[in-house]
């Protein structure tokens, strides 16, 4: 099948349940623009650069392992991951869909270009952390942050099929999605990925992500992804994401590089670590390392809370069984909230707004 070029519409593609043309969805963008709500202004601006003359878009990433910048980004090359997600989570011609993501980065704006290259019903809802609260109708094919995941959980049996990216999911979000829902995605990918290249069943315990077709993958010499898609992507990513490779399709993510903690000679990735400790600590937390004398780094946890809780979370630090002796954080520092980005944790800037040593 020929990939279709991106100023083709799909005559099967609706919005808010009416179809529209190229030129039709032009106006509707303008529309959107001059009489819209703020989420709407950032969807019509979209919708207007799609429209223009040139053959690319200029997108912001997401700033959460780095400083935000604008990249370039073919739209050619989005409608083939557009193609690529569809045929990987078995998306059909006019399926219903839902948007409910951030038009201001490169997951709300793939949900639109999904619906016009696929030939989708796309519903519009503004993106709040409760997008399906007041939603009573069934969808096939959903993308969430996992907050937004978290507070849909009533709402589930209404979707089809949901994918969850932005953030990682925590071990008790996956239980309870597993509990109730068996069509549930974690996506791995970012902005120069044009969203996903992997994703991860998990209703499958342990399920390694899953390389979508076409992409290819290995690891440098530290352990980090590197990421192939030459139809999408005209050079290799190098991504900052420690990895086990099971085959060349397909992975374990271990953590970030750039947290890796060498405390006396040991190498932790704290996202490991935490993984361990996150059915047992019940505040929100992350692992961190301070400069120590003796071990260069000293291994410790920031849990959002006070320090009336510190006996508690001692305990609950001691029922981990599965810790390794090095595993075991050496101090505890209370912070009043953890910084976020996306649903990311803002390690570093936590750890200096907080001035713990």
């Amino acid at each position: 099948m020929k990939t279709p070029h991106y100023t083709k519409i799909h005559n099967r593609f609706k919005l808010n349940g009416y179809n529209f043309s190229a030129g039709e969805l032009k106006d509707i963008g303008y529309d959107f623009i001059k009489e819209g709500v703020p989420y709407e202004n950032v969807l019509g601006r979209f919708i207007m650069d799609w429209m223009d003359k040139e053959d690319f878009i200029n997108v912001k990433t997401s700033g959460s392992t780095g400083t935000p910048k604008m990249i370039r980004i073919s739209k050619q090359a989005m409608v083939k991951s557009a193609i690529r997600t569809g045929n990987f989570f078995n998306v059909e011609i006019g399926d219903t869909a839902l948007h409910c993501l951030p038009a201001d980065f490169i997951a709300g704006k793939m949900m639109l270009v999904r619906a016009m290259i696929l030939g989708l019903s796309l519903e519009l809802v503004q993106p709040t952390s409760d997008p399906i609260r007041d939603l009573y109708k069934p969808y096939d094919f959903v993308a969430m942050t996992p907050m937004q995941a978290h507070n849909s959980l009533d709402k589930l049996y209404q979707i089809k099929t949901l994918i969850i990216g932005g953030a990682p999911i925590s071990p008790d979000l996956n239980e309870k999605l597993v509990s109730l829902h068996n069509n549930c995605y974690e996506t791995y990918g970012m902005t120069e990925t044009i969203t996903h290249i992997a994703a991860s069943k998990l209703s499958i315990p342990k399920k390694p992500f899953q390389a979508l077709e076409g992409i290819h993958l290995r690891k440098d010499e530290q352990g980090c992804l590197l990421v192939d898609a030459p139809d999408i992507m005209d050079k290799l990513i190098y991504t900052h994401d420690l990895v086990e490779m099971h085959t060349k399709d397909t992975f374990t993510y271990l953590g970030r590089k750039d947290n890796v903690i060498n405390s006396g000679g040991v190498k932790i990735s704290p996202e490991v670590t935490e993984r361990k400790l996150a059915h047992h600590v019940k505040s929100p937390f992350f692992l961190y390392g301070i400069p120590d004398k003796t071990l260069g780094q000293k291994l410790v946890l920031i849990v959002e809370g006070s320090k009336d809780q510190t006996t508690e979370v001692e305990n609950q630090i001691k029922s981990c069984t599965s810790l390794e002796k090095f595993e075991a954080p050496k101090s505890i520092y209370f912070v009043s909230k953890i910084l976020k980005n996306n649903g990311k944790y803002l390690r570093n800037k936590t750890v200096e707004v907080f001035e713990i040593a």
